[in-house]
């Protein structure tokens, strides 16, 4: 193995060693504090040192579901912005690009507005976002057979992310302002206060699928950054890789802003702070994107809930933190070149 294999091995090994520390803390952290000596009994047991009924019933039903959330939506976020920034060959590209977040956002305020429940406003945003990104699709392919089908499927996923904003715009102009509308406000601003064990069944299923179907295309991800007249040449069919790719990678985007509302910054900071740390080839940065978003998120969520008297949305933390990062390696990049 060479240095530079060694180095990025050892990297992801730290991450995944920094997220399961991270896993652990989150546990014991909250209003209701699980001692972590309590905890560690509990683990090390394998579940026979006991804990009181109090402290299981926040541990399992409440504390694990919200941790195990944070993980999958960090993962599938930064995992679906490296796979953009590969494919469209831009670092700054980030998962709602073709207009999955947008989408997502104006189903779930109209599931707000039609006072359809907690997953039947979920279900609303992860269909609108998977069918934003596919007329998308269906735009570029219908307008764009005389110019670059990159350039034309990024124009076309700007015009319907905007007019999915639009859309959003006049459904809380609707809305009741006395309930539906700090709903929906709330809700568009992310957070992971209202997650559920019934929640991790389905964002789980999307996360292994989108996630397990971009870890087996990352080789030819590799390939299709030095162009496609290259990939052709080595037999690649970039047009469907494309296609796969956009497909796994808006199933995690729209299966994490149905459960966590609209969190900005987590795919596109972290793949640039993965790439910093072990390079650009797509086979070690997919999955270093992947835990080192798991890890940011869960952190920021515990911060979220931990540093004011009411919980703060994520999408604020995550902008405060990630701007003036994004800024600090956009800075360090140009410094180094």
């Amino acid at each position: 193995m060479g240095d530079g294999r060694y180095r990025s091995f050892s990297v992801v090994l730290l991450l995944a060693l920094l997220l399961v520390v991270a896993v652990f803390a989150s546990l014991t952290l909250g209003r209701y504090a699980v001692p972590w000596e309590e905890l560690w009994g509990f683990v090390m047991s394998g579940g026979s040192q006991g804990i009181d009924e109090t402290t299981g019933n926040v541990l399992f039903h409440m504390r694990l579901p919200r941790v195990a959330a944070a993980v999958l939506v960090g993962a599938s976020l930064a995992a679906a912005g490296c796979a953009f920034q590969g494919i469209f060959k831009n670092p700054m590209v980030s998962p709602d690009l073709l207009g999955a977040s947008a989408g997502a956002g104006f189903g779930a305020a109209l599931g707000i507005l039609l006072s359809l429940g907690g997953a039947g406003v979920e279900v609303c945003a992860f269909v609108a976002g998977l069918a934003a990104v596919g007329i998308s699709y269906f735009l570029s392919a219908a307008i764009g057979r005389a110019l670059s089908g990159v350039l034309v499927l990024v124009l076309s996923g700007m015009v319907i992310g905007n007019l999915f904003q639009a859309f959003t715009s006049a459904v809380k102009f609707v809305a009741d302002p006395n309930s539906q509308l700090p709903e929906i406000t709330f809700w568009l601003m992310g957070g992971l206060s209202a997650v559920r064990e019934g929640d991790l069944l389905w964002l789980g299923s999307a996360a292994l699928t989108g996630g397990a179907g971009l870890l087996a295309l990352r080789w030819k991800m590799n390939v299709m950054a030095n162009g496609d007249e290259e990939a052709m040449s080595l037999g690649i069919q970039v047009k469907r890789v494309r296609l796969a790719v956009v497909a796994f990678a808006t199933l995690l985007t729209s299966a994490s802003v149905a459960i966590a509302g609209m969190v900005g910054w987590v795919g596109l900071i972290v793949p640039h702070l993965a790439r910093f740390l072990v390079g650009a080839d797509q086979r070690i940065l997919l999955p270093t994107s992947m835990i080192l978003g798991a890890t940011f998120l869960l952190v920021v969520d515990d911060f979220c809930r931990s540093i004011y008297t009411t919980e703060i949305p994520l999408s604020i933390l995550t902008s405060i933190i990630g701007a003036p990062l994004f800024v600090y390696l956009i800075a360090r990049t140009r410094r180094s070149h």
